[in-house]
Formats: C-alpha cells, sequence, structure tokens
C-alpha cells in the first residue's frame, strides 16, 4: 500500500532527518524545555507536573494552529498555562526570590502575550529573569518551589 506521507518511507522509518522541523514543532519543543527548565530550577519537576506541561503543550498546539502569528507567544502561555493549573493544585510557583518579606508570592509572565517572556515581580516591579531562566535567578541553594496556597 502507498501512503502519501513523506515521513512513512517504510516500517520503522521516522521522520526524515534533511527535512527541517515546522516552527510550530520548534516553538512548541522550546516552550516546553523552557518551562521544564524552570520547574526543575525549583525542584518541582515531579512526573504529574510535568503531564501538566503536557497538557499545555498539547493545548496550544491547537491554538498555534488556529492562529499562526501566535507562535512567538507560546512559551509565556506554557508558563502561565502551567502556574494557573498549579496555583488550582499546589500552590504559588514560581515564588518570588527578591521580596524577602510579606506573604510569599509568585512572579508574573510578562507580557502577558507576546514574544521574549519574563518572569517579573510585581510588588518590586523588577524583572526576575526570562521563562527558562530561574535557575541562575535564584541563585545556588535557593529553589524557587510552590510556596503554598
Amino acid at each position: 500500500m502507498h501512503s502519501d506521507n513523506p515521513e512513512d518511507s517504510g516500517p520503522g522509518s521516522g521522520p526524515d532527518p534533511s527535512r527541517p522541523v515546522a516552527p510550530l514543532e520548534q516553538a512548541l519543543h522550546a516552550a516546553r524545555a523552557l518551562v521544564l527548565a524552570d520547574l526543575e530550577a525549583g525542584d518541582v519537576a515531579r512526573p504529574d507536573i510535568v503531564s501538566l506541561v503536557e497538557e499545555s503543550v498539547a493545548h496550544r498546539r491547537w491554538w498555534v494552529e488556529q492562529w499562526p502569528e501566535g507562535v512567538a507567544y507560546v512559551s509565556g502561555l506554557v508558563a502561565q498555562d502551567v502556574q494557573d493549573a498549579l496555583l488550582e493544585r499546589y500552590g504559588r510557583w514560581p515564588v518570588c526570590p527578591v521580596c524577602a518579606e510579606g506573604d510569599p508570592h509568585a512572579l508574573d509572565v510578562e507580557p502577558e502575550l507576546g514574544p521574549d517572556p519574563h518572569w517579573v515581580c510585581g510588588k518590586a516591579g523588577v524583572v526576575v529573569a526570562a521563562v527558562g531562566t530561574l535557575r541562575a535567578a535564584a541563585g545556588p541553594g535557593e529553589p524557587g518551589g510552590t510556596g503554598g496556597s
């Protein structure tokens, strides 16, 4: 039987490595990697939480297929999706490493819908780190885990 799918060239064959990866797939893989890096920085990259990342990536794949111009916004949106899901289930993430006094609070993703998303402390009004680089911002021995509800 002949297949019209160029990736189906025989048993056990996968995608052709000579073909470039589509921008959508590049953006989704990058978003996944960046958010996972931030979860690992806070020691919260448990399997159930990684599943939340996967759910968000699947949802955002559909979203970008509907609005291709939004491909540059995927990393920030996945970070926000995971942050919202964690808040509902586990508590605040990532906890602000800037504010030492007062109640623990989560960082915000800015811009809410734009390229090059960053984690920002809304109380202090400072950029803490680009999405994917929380480990560097927290410093050694300072995980940015969940802070409870």
